[in-house]
């Protein structure tokens, strides 16, 4: 069962790419399929700055540490 976290995050990236194969397979690689670029994970982690209090640094993690929403999901529950 997913949880409110992981449903708001999916909701984030198909919001932020206007994709919702996003929501289908969480371990896709976003970049890889075009649903992300470079500008549209800048508003990612601006939204889940605002969405969840977590602050993520561009420069701080490399493109394959959240290239998937399961990624993302687990980079925003470490920092929570």
């Amino acid at each position: 069962m997913m949880t409110d976290l992981e449903q708001q995050i999916i909701d984030l990236v198909v919001d932020i790419s206007g994709d919702d194969e996003a929501a289908e397979d969480l371990d896709m690689d976003l970049f890889e399929e075009d649903i992300l670029d470079s500008i549209a994970a800048i508003e990612l982690l601006v939204a889940l700055k605002d969405e969840f209090g977590v602050s993520i640094a561009p420069t701080e993690l490399e493109r394959e540490e959240m290239n998937t929403v399961n990624k993302i999901i687990e980079r925003v529950r470490e920092r929570m």
